[in-house]
């Protein structure tokens, strides 16, 4: 029974992980790539002390290269000298050096190869787990790209079907304008037809006898020849008598 619930209670549990790693794709991106930092980062501390026992083997070579030419130097001298006990240990002791030193070299060539053949498994895994974050990455930029065509595709398309219809917003502010603006053109037209053009008409010819009278009067005060008029049909009533022409004379106002 406990255990039917346990199993129940973490399908639950994997159910709701389950949808907030959907929801949220960018953070497990970043927290694969700070796993991939860790797992790195363990990696080199064991390949750094695999370097170690290398870097070990190198210095013990070292040292029992100079012992085997100290006791070969060593046993040869008690050699020549006819010491042939000395001469005998001292070989004795060259042979287990030298025993060691071939040991000592095989397992340096074994620990270089297994040097390089982990630097190589690291980069390896190092280069596809990068590769597979960097597709994760398009992958998630591309479904964002996707979505957000997608969402405003169907804004279009309901924006398309909404505007136009019958009794929508837009279409009653433009039948409102079009009332607006016809109202306005009836009362212009109105409001022209009502205009009393004989009345302009005399206004105009009346402006137009006040400024002549007005320039006869400036050409005679200085003495100058009044230009003739241009031909024009004005009514026998409305035209203004004309002044007599005054003697020519300098410019200057004339002296009455």
């Amino acid at each position: 029974m406990w255990a039917r619930i346990k199993n129940l209670f973490k399908g639950f549990v994997s159910l709701f992980i389950s949808g907030i790693e959907k929801q949220n794709p960018r953070a497990l991106i970043e927290a694969e790539k700070e796993n991939l930092r860790l797992q790195i980062a363990r990696f080199n501390d064991s390949l750094a002390t695999h370097a170690a026992f290398c870097e070990r083997l190198m210095r013990q070579i070292k040292n029992l290269e100079a012992q085997e030419k100290e006791l070969a130097a060593k046993a040869a001298a008690n050699l020549k000298v006819g010491n042939r006990a000395a001469a005998g240990q001292y070989a004795l002791q060259l042979k287990t050096v030298k025993e060691q030193l071939d040991e000592n070299r095989e397992q340096l060539k074994a620990a270089e190869e297994t040097y390089k053949k982990l630097v190589k498994s690291r980069d390896v895994a190092v280069s596809e787990a990068q590769a597979k974050i960097e597709s994760l990455k398009r992958m998630l930029t591309e479904a964002e790209m996707m979505e957000a065509q997608a969402e405003l595709q169907e804004m279009a398309q309901g924006m398309i079907s909404s505007i136009g219809g019958s009794g929508d917003t837009i279409s009653r502010v433009e039948e409102a304008l079009a009332e607006r603006r016809d109202k306005a053109a009836g009362r212009a037209r109105v409001a022209s037809s009502t205009i009393d053009t004989n009345k302009v008409e005399l206004m105009e010819a009346e402006q137009q006898a006040l400024a002549d009278q007005a320039l006869t009067e400036f050409a005679s005060s200085y003495g100058l020849e009044m230009p003739p008029a241009p031909a024009q049909a004005v009514p026998a009533a409305e035209a203004a008598p004309a002044a007599p022409a005054p003697p020519a004379k300098d410019m200057g106002p004339v002296k009455e």
